[in-house]
């Protein structure tokens, strides 16, 4: 539990506004927001400044019009004029929005009508590109534009000139006059799901919902005071809501802001958090280049490295079993640690952290096996937009590797027949929001919310996922095959970076494969090959062992006929994967449909 934390009034009425209140009063000094500047520096405000700007801001919008209630649009990255006109529209009890910076022309159309949003802020002219001709469109209720890049604005309000008729406006009767309005229930945002198919649906999420998700991950996540979050993940994802405005809002800690996904690695490195969150995606990643890294040690020290990861392994397996380490194993991984494992962990930034956490998506074991042996326990956790971020999720008191944890207090799963996992509680949404306001209700008659996702919930309580129910493949025998589960095999290998499997409807499986970036080039290097990894014979030969391997640990119908190797990484700005780096299995499929038909154009056996 954050010891910081005083609750400005009872839990039920909480709302953002309050909290930073809270924030500016008992922890005005402290940083709160970091990002780097145009110079290559690091700027920062403490929690003083950040209420300062809220209410500048908050005029400045004010001014433009912005009304109680409505939602206001935003596409920027993650910079600080995004984070900084969410709180503000929250003072002016409006409704931010973060749409998903890599949405297409149709998608944004899409959320401006059903938003019904007058207002949209973007960022530069990447994005008036695709904004711009919905002023035009009848159809879409859009009425103006605020630009934060100066120079790009063009005939459209600038965010300079809008924050300074809000530094010329501003009142703090007025901001404290709005923000009182504003009660638990009310919406703090609306997130629209990205998915992998269809239109993205519409999910309000109130004040009360976010405070009652904050006070329980609070029970079971235990960190240091104004511990630093990076801040890498789209805001449009309900996890970098929670994990980069509303969790650090709430708990008083300091966020670092991340323009560039790319950069996430040499930040941590700067910055050697003692907390981090990833997708798989981003852990996947991280352990490849420390494994490169490993990979290029002489031998001694390489040999030093790997018994020191078998102790950090076994302590890990005790703590999972719910025992105490006897003092012979402590005292070894106490001494495993110091000399060996932080000193590898720095070079990531990774030797101070006390919480890592992943969820979206199920981690691949090996690589939650490799992080154990460094000590770290990535805490797999679930949950899904519609509750509001996290449902279930391990802790470092209770926790099985390769599972997604147990509930939060107060929230109830159970598995139906066919396997779906259904879930109920406090923090589970009613119902879509419709275009007109109202909802479209979505739990049954006992409270009970159909999520999608496919698992089970063991004797003692962990919940382990297997696949979402719309993916799962069906043979042209009749076998269910878990995609994700082959696919994860697979990618224990390390050259194996993404894999996509298919089959539905086939009487066998295949595969499309794709190198790791960060592991390939190392791999061929210490072998003597040179050149490009895709177009050496050894690699090829490495990745068919790699599928053979994969298929002696699945059973005959999870097994790989045939696989192919593609030339380049998928990604968010290609379309194959979502904003939060899930596979876009159509999207994949149609792209590589020729691909995938020769693969079965032999005779099927």
């Amino acid at each position: 539990m954050t010891t910081i934390l005083r609750l400005p009034t009872g839990p039920d009425q909480l709302t953002l506004p309050a909290l930073l209140l809270r924030n500016a009063e008992d922890h005005g000094d402290l940083p709160a927001l970091s990002w780097q500047d145009a110079s290559g520096g690091r700027t920062t405000l403490t929690w003083s400044e950040v209420r300062h700007e809220t209410a500048v801001l908050a005029a400045g919008y004010g001014a433009l019009g912005v009304e109680r209630g409505e939602q206001v649009l935003m596409m920027m990255g993650n910079r600080p004029e995004h984070w900084l006109t969410d709180l503000a529209l929250t003072h002016l009890g409006a409704v931010p929005v973060s749409v998903y910076g890599t949405a297409a022309p149709g998608q944004i159309a899409h959320i401006a009508r059903h938003s019904r949003a007058r207002f949209a802020i973007v960022e530069g002219a990447g994005e008036l590109e695709r904004w711009a001709p919905l002023l035009a469109d009848a159809t879409v209720p859009l009425e103006a534009l605020v630009v934060v890049e100066p120079s790009e604005a063009g005939p459209h309000r600038s965010y300079g000139r809008l924050r300074a008729t809000g530094e010329r406006l501003r009142s703090d009767e007025a901001f404290d006059t709005a923000w009182r309005e504003t009660r638990a229930q009310d919406p703090l945002t609306v997130v629209y799901t990205s998915g992998t198919t269809g239109d993205p649906k519409a999910v309000p999420i109130s004040h009360r919902g976010v405070v009652s998700n904050a006070l329980a991950l609070d029970r079971v996540v235990e960190l240091p005071d104004h511990v630093e979050h990076i801040c890498y993940l789209p805001f449009a994802h309900i996890a970098e809501r929670m994990l980069g405005i509303y969790l650090p809002v709430f708990r008083a800690s300091h966020v670092h802001l991340c323009a560039d996904t790319a950069a996430v690695a040499v930040t941590a490195r700067a910055l050697h958090p003692a907390q981090f969150f990833g997708v798989p995606r981003v852990w996947e990643k991280l352990a490849a280049s420390l494994r490169a890294a490993l990979g290029g040690l002489p031998e001694e020290r390489r040999a030093a490295v790997e018994a020191a990861n078998a102790t950090a392994r076994e302590h890990v397996a005790c703590r999972e079993r719910g025992e105490r380490p006897s003092a012979e194993l402590e005292a070894s991984y106490k001494a495993a640690k110091e000399t060996v494992l932080d000193p590898v962990l720095s070079l990531a930034g990774f030797e101070r952290l006390v919480w890592t956490a992943s969820a979206s998506a199920p981690m691949p074991l090996d690589v939650v096996r490799f992080w154990a042996g460094f000590g770290i326990v990535v805490m797999d956790a679930w949950g899904l937009t519609e509750t509001v971020g996290v449902f279930t999720t391990n802790s470092p008191s209770a926790f099985r590797l390769g599972s997604v944890g147990r509930p939060l207090e107060g929230l109830e799963l159970r598995v139906a027949d066919d396997g779906e996992i259904l879930v109920r509680g406090g923090t589970v949404f009613a119902g879509y929001l419709r275009a007109d306001g109202t909802l479209d209700g979505a739990l049954d008659a006992d409270g009970w919310f159909p999520t999608g996702d496919i698992g089970r919930i063991d004797d003692d309580g962990y919940l382990w996922l297997t696949d979402r129910k719309k993916e799962m493949i069906i043979t042209s025998t009749g076998k269910n095959v878990s995609p994700a589960l082959v696919e994860n095999t697979l990618k224990e290998h390390p050259l194996i970076g993404q894999a996509l499997v298919h089959g539905d409807g086939r009487s066998y499986l295949v595969a499309l494969l794709v190198l790791d970036t960060e592991m390939a080039p190392a791999w061929a290097a210490a072998r003597g090959i040179e050149g490009d990894p895709l177009t050496s014979p050894e690699v090829h030969e490495e990745i068919a062992r790699a599928v053979e391997a994969a298929n002696a640990r699945l059973n005959r119908t999870e097994q790989i006929k045939r696989h192919r190797l593609l030339t380049r990484e998928w990604g968010p700005e290609t379309g194959e994967l979502t904003p939060s780096l899930k596979l876009r299995r159509r999207v994949i499929r149609e792209q590589y449909a020729d691909a995938l038909d020769a693969l079965y154009a032999r005779e099927e056996d």
